[in-house]
């Protein structure tokens, strides 16, 4: 492969193989019937309470076309949405690919939604179904008998039915054992709707991103340019005989980072992915891939920070794993060399969004770059442009990233808003909002919105730039850096610090680390320690709501 003669040769070139119809349910089951992969694994499910649960290749195929048949008989049709709430199970999968076999479109939500705020998503899609497990639904139910347009609850898991007025009550796996035989799932087109996510709305309300199932195949770049997959997994190491690949991923499937990489991506490819549901701690993690020869580890820096932090645990203790991958916020340089001397292992970065997944990523084909995004992935036609000119920017110079309208991995639309849908579409492209800059040897460096972007004193500061610098310093656990307004036309640029638990630092000793490794326009004119962030459901810093209110102590250099 001529990308392996040179760190900064071009990729080879990539061609699109998008079929006119696809399912992602299909493709992610039944596509394996007939295949060594058939009797595979394909979810494996360590619940704290409920224990060990495996389903294969075979059987979800099995089970996905019963829940497609399920919704038949009770009347959802082709195109009506279906709300999953549901913890990591089996029947996640089960729910949220059997729904697009039936040709209709999966809406997965957090478990941590309130009655209030299930409520809005319902009534927004207009879902007249949801699959939700049996303790939610006994406290969440009544709150929502009679107000939207549910008539049916799935439910999941061990416990009583509650029946709520209005809302017909149906114990799903009971249900779907009865069901004998099923029709075959639905014939769709690439760019039928197949699931719709929801995400921080301008509005104040989350806002609905519609997905066709292309995108199945708009993320096919990234199994060769941000995982590793084996192409044979008898022949080499790190998996077992007839085994192939195993993911180990520590996120929800409601988040689409998750989605994509710990249930579509892997199960279109024949993988086994281990999930896992109750308490979160350090030690999980590592315990899961040594029990079960994982050979990948899907993560965000969090995670990786605590087990190096709280864990002893090195690659003597997981000595299947040889890959491993992190999205969700950045890197620190600190976490990502520790990481490497403990387990021997880099951990290749993606940065992606709910509109488009993950298409900008490190990859073992070049060399990691600390504190840039690696490179687009090949096929994904990647423009920074000036948004007012719609010109390519020259390498060095700040461009919003753009994307093809015909890339296979964009969204469909926002639903029910196509103001907001046209808003963000110009002459063929898509305009993320993200800002990025090239170097001279291609690797992209991230910037982010520009709204994140500081402008100071007449210079125009990146917060990911200074946390970057800031996490390298041993006590420092995490940051986020802010504009701070300190007068009329006047804004400091200011970094929110949390220090690993016993680290003696002051903000002072911290200001003056920042002095240090940056550009005197750059360094943080303030730094404020914290104990910990406002942060979003997924754990991602809310830098606009961080204010000194939150800080327990200042620096005064």
């Amino acid at each position: 492969m001529n990308a392996r003669s040179s760190p900064f040769a071009p990729f080879p070139k990539w061609e699109w193989k998008v079929p006119a119809r696809l399912n992602i349910g299909v493709a992610c089951t039944d596509a394996h019937l007939g295949t060594p992969a058939a009797d595979r694994a394909a979810m494996i499910v360590e619940d704290d309470a409920l224990g060990t649960s495996s389903i294969t290749y075979r059987a979800l195929a099995e089970r996905t076309s019963r829940f497609a048949q399920l919704l038949r008989d009770l009347g959802i049709p082709r195109g009506d949405r279906v709300l999953i709430r549901l913890p990591n199970s089996l029947d996640y999968p089960t729910a949220f690919l059997g729904a697009m076999k039936r040709g209709a479109v999966s809406v997965p939500t957090s478990t941590l939604l309130t009655a209030e705020e299930v409520e809005y998503l319902a009534h927004d899609s207009g879902a007249h179904a949801i699959v939700i497990d049996k303790a939610a639904w006994k406290a969440m139910g009544p709150k929502l008998a009679g107000k939207e347009s549910l008539r049916y609850a799935l439910l999941s898991g061990p416990g009583e039915v509650a029946e709520v007025p209005g809302i017909r009550s149906i114990d799903l796996g009971p249900a779907l054992e009865a069901i004998s035989t099923w029709e075959p799932a639905e014939d769709t087109a690439f760019d039928d709707p197949a699931y719709l996510v929801y995400t921080s709305g301008t509005t104040g309300y989350p806002k609905g991103v519609l997905h066709g199932h292309r995108s199945l195949v708009g993320r096919t770049p990234a199994a060769t340019y941000w995982f590793h997959f084996l192409e044979h997994g008898d022949h080499e190491a790190g998996a077992a005989p007839g085994r192939g690949d195993r993911i180990v991923h520590s996120g929800k499937f409601n988040w689409t980072y998750v989605l994509g990489s710990a249930l579509m991506d892997p199960l279109y490819h024949g993988k086994t992915v281990i999930a896992h549901e109750g308490k979160n701690d350090a030690e999980t993690w590592p315990k899961l891939i040594a029990k079960h020869g994982a050979t990948i580890f899907i993560g965000v820096p969090t995670i990786y920070r605590q087990i190096l932090q709280k864990t002893t645990f090195s690659k003597s203790d997981v000595p299947t794993l040889r890959h491993c991958m992190s999205a969700g916020e950045h890197l620190s340089d600190e976490v990502f060399g520790l990481w490497k001397e403990r387990f021997g292992l880099d951990i290749f970065e993606a940065v992606g969004m709910s509109e488009f997944s993950y298409y900008l990523s490190q990859s073992r084909f070049r060399p990691i770059r600390p504190g840039s995004a690696g490179f687009p992935q090949p096929g994904h036609d990647i423009r920074l442009l000036n948004p007012e000119t719609l010109e390519e920017v020259a390498p060095g110079e700040e461009g919003m990233i753009c994307i093809p309208e015909s890339d296979p991995g964009l969204f469909l639309s926002y639903w029910n808003l196509p103001e907001e849908t046209a808003k963000l579409r110009h002459d063929g492209w898509f305009f993320t909002g993200d800002y990025a800059r090239y170097d001279a040897d291609g690797y992209i460096w991230f910037l982010g919105r520009k709204d994140d972007i500081i402008k100071s004193f007449g210079y125009r500061v990146s917060p990911y730039e200074i946390e970057r610098v800031l996490k390298s310093h041993p006590a420092v656990a995490d940051c986020a850096c802010v504009g701070e307004e300190a007068g009329k036309d006047k804004l400091l640029v200011v970094a929110y610090v949390i220090a690993h638990a016993g680290a003696a630092v002051t903000a002072d000793e911290l200001a003056a680390f920042g002095r240090e490794h940056l550009a005197a326009y750059k360094a943080p004119k303030v730094v404020y320690l914290a104990r910990d962030f406002p942060r979003t459901r997924n754990g991602k810093i809310l830098r606009r709501e961080i204010r000194p209110d939150i800080a327990l102590a200042r620096s005064t250099a």
